[in-house]
Parts: structure tokens; sequence; C-alpha cells
């Protein structure tokens, strides 16, 4: 199953780096964290990736020393793995469902495939998450996770503090956790490449009831700020990744 990873956003939240790098190239440790997500998938069988870039798009093809064409794949070794890897132009402006339907020529009619963001990182059972979309037989499924409370959470009683947790997971709420398995019919929903992916498409996707939840409740962390960077920093070096 082919993979796309949504790599051209702007980073606005991250200016420290991204003034100078896409916020997907923007290391932990000894890889960027785009690097690190396409192992994630590597590591679970899945090897043909689609980089869909826009913002400073030339920090990536750089990075990538056996690039030659765009819109052509070529050989990437990661960890003694070896992937196919497409590089996507999608445009500096162009928004989240916009740079996804860049995908439509790559696809075979009713192709399933799966797509994140340059941004996130998980322990994510692709596999299973593979596995519950197919099952379900709808146009896409979206991985629900549980985020990390901002602050530390406190409990009540008659103004008395009865229970103190430092930034819990949230427990009354779910999010989107950025790893989806979807058909190449979704695609038609997106209409232009002004299109933002999580409110039109999702949105009637949802409404027609072909939007599945696959619920994980394991390690999650979107890298949106340099705060954020600083938590993934950490994390990698107790190899949550």
């Amino acid at each position: 199953m082919k993979v796309a990873i949504l790599a051209g956003g702007l980073g606005t939240r991250f200016s420290e780096e991204t003034k100078f790098l896409p916020k997907p190239m923007i290391k932990i440790g000894k890889y960027p964290i785009l690097i690190h997500i396409i192992n994630l998938y590597l590591k679970s069988g899945f090897n043909e990736f689609y980089i869909l870039m826009g913002y400073k798009s030339n920090v990536i093809k750089k990075y990538f020393k056996n690039f030659k064409k765009l819109n052509k794949p070529f050989i990437f070794k990661l960890n003694n793995n070896f992937c196919k890897i497409t590089l996507l132009e999608t445009g500096k402006r162009t928004m989240t469902g916009g740079r996804l339907k860049k995908m439509i020529p790559f696809l075979k009619n009713d192709e399933k495939f799966m797509f994140t963001y340059g941004d996130g990182i998980a322990n994510v059972d692709l596999k299973k998450l593979k596995k519950f979309h197919l099952k379900h037989n709808k146009l896409i499924t979206v991985t629900a996770v549980r985020p990390q409370a901002r602050f530390g959470e406190l409990k009540i009683n008659n103004s008395i503090v009865t229970a103190f947790k430092e930034k819990p997971q949230t427990r009354s709420s779910w999010i989107n956790g950025g790893f989806f398995v979807a058909d190449k019919k979704f695609l038609n929903f997106i209409d232009s490449p002004k299109t933002i992916l999580e409110k039109k498409p999702l949105e009637i996707a949802a409404k027609k009831k072909q939007l599945m939840a696959f619920k994980h409740i394991g390690f999650w962390k979107c890298m949106d700020t340099y705060r954020d960077k600083i938590v993934l920093e950490k994390l990698h070096k107790k190899k949550f990744f």
C-alpha cells in the first residue's frame, strides 16, 4: 500500500527553525522527523512513499542523494531497509487537501493508500490500522488519539484540591492523530488546491458515514512548536521511536 506524507506546510508556529527549513526536515536526534515517519512505516512493511512538498522543497530534494527527477521514484536506504520514494511538488500555498489530491495520477481505480502529516510521530500499529480500514470498507479511516493536556489537571472538591496530575492524557475527547487510510474515491471530495482536508472533505465523509475512527491509546506526539521538539528529543533518547 502506498504512503503519502504531507510535507509542504509553512510551519508558521515554528518560526525559530522553519525560517530556514520545512518543518518535516527539522531533526530529532540524528534524523529529520520526516525520516522517523518513513521508518515507522518501513518497520511495518510499507515501502513506497510519496512526499508531497511545498515550502522550501529544495531542502528535501537536497537531502535525498538519489533523487534525480520529480514524479519519478528513487531508492532510499534506511537502517538496512530499502524503499521507493517519489517527490512531488504541490505548491507553496496549497492547502492540505489540495496537496493530497496530487496523488490521483499515482493511484489506480479503487486503490487504497495511507497518508499522514510530516510533523507527527507515534507507535500506531499500522498493520492493524490497514486491516481495520479494509474490514469496515469505508472511504477513509482516521487514527483517533487522546491528547496530552497542556497543563496539569486539578481535581477540586469544595475548593480543596483532591488530586493533581501533571499533563495527563485527556480522557473525555478524541482528536485527529494524523495517520489515515483512504480509498482513491475519497479524493473526489477535494475541490481545489485551496481545499483544507480537515474541513469540507472529512466533514462530508463523516456526514455520509464514510469516516471510521481507529482508536490509538499509545504514544503519539505532534511537533507544532519548539517546545514540542524538545519533548520529542527527550522521548527519542528514551527510545519511544
